[in-house]
């Protein structure tokens, strides 16, 4: 990679760390804070902690994941807390910038579904670009390798806890609220990183795969490629199809399959993200 690709990529990456975070404080100050509905992790601590204090959103935010950055530094890595500190830091400077305007909505459940989409958005964006914007995320990686406990499951715990404090403080009809723009947020954090159209992998064992392989060059437009496989149980040597094709073609596939070798083995698995490869796109016929 030369120097100025480099610089590109460092440009592009912190644009939309950016991004991220003035969506994120969009959806927290424009719709969830003005209707007492909170975000998970230390953001949603953050936002208690301003309404029992009356110090600023931004402040709480920044200083409640210091400790957390600290930890980072020491036990996953410098790129990240770098990326982490800016987006936390961009989020803390805007969540203040935007206080003063006023909620687009009192409809509680308008409130906890658009923002649960843009704060989901942004969150998605930065941690598709490198960064976080919660310190429980740090403490989970660290504590999933000390632990018989997934970073997911850590973070479902500490939310948990976060949810039910919001409970005590803004009454249990807003917690509950406050749980549905979480979800919310989660499913459009997942659509952010892996894009809305789901990928699949597909592995097929055949005798007949090379003329499997002419069919979904022909009627896919798609690649494949040709891995050696040897049968446990007979000693043959058998060619395996892999290739990578969207939910919506999985049915065509099925059908090219079946047309050829309906005995064929085929399995078909998720993809989460798919870099270089020269896949080119034809009419389907």
């Amino acid at each position: 990679m030369t120097k100025r690709n480099r610089h590109m990529n460092y440009f592009f990456k912190y644009l939309f760390l950016f991004i991220g975070s003035i969506l994120a404080a969009v959806g927290l100050e424009i719709f969830l804070i003005p209707n007492n509905i909170i975000d998970g992790g230390i953001v949603g601590i953050s936002i208690m902690m301003s309404y029992l204090s009356n110090y600023p959103l931004g402040l709480f935010i920044f200083l409640l994941n210091i400790p957390f950055l600290i930890l980072g530094y020491k036990h996953i890595g410098k790129t990240f807390v770098i990326s982490t500190l800016f987006s936390i830091t961009s989020l803390s400077v805007w969540v203040t910038i935007l206080k003063p305007i006023p909620g687009l909505t009192e409809d509680l459940m308008l409130a906890a579904v658009f923002g649960g989409i843009i704060v989901g958005i942004g969150v998605g964006l930065i941690i598709r670009y490198g960064g976080s914007l919660d310190g429980t995320e740090i403490i989970a990686i660290i504590l999933d390798k000390k632990t018989g406990f997934s970073v997911g499951e850590i973070v479902m715990f500490f939310n948990l806890f976060i949810l039910t404090s919001a409970g005590l403080i803004f009454g249990w009809d807003k917690a509950m609220y406050s749980l549905i723009a979480y979800f919310i947020a989660f499913k459009m954090i997942d659509i952010t990183i892996e894009g809305l159209e789901e990928t699949k992998a597909v592995m097929v064992i055949s005798e007949r795969s090379e003329l499997i392989a002419e069919k979904v060059m022909a009627r896919l437009g798609r690649g494949v490629t040709f891995l050696n496989g040897k049968g446990g149980y007979s000693g043959e040597e058998r060619a395996v199809l892999y290739l990578v094709v969207t939910r919506l073609e999985i049915a065509k596939l099925k059908n090219i399959i079946d047309e050829v070798d309906e005995n064929a083995f085929v399995t078909i698995s998720e993809v989460h993200e798919v870099m270089g490869g020269t896949v080119k796109k034809r009419a389907i016929h």
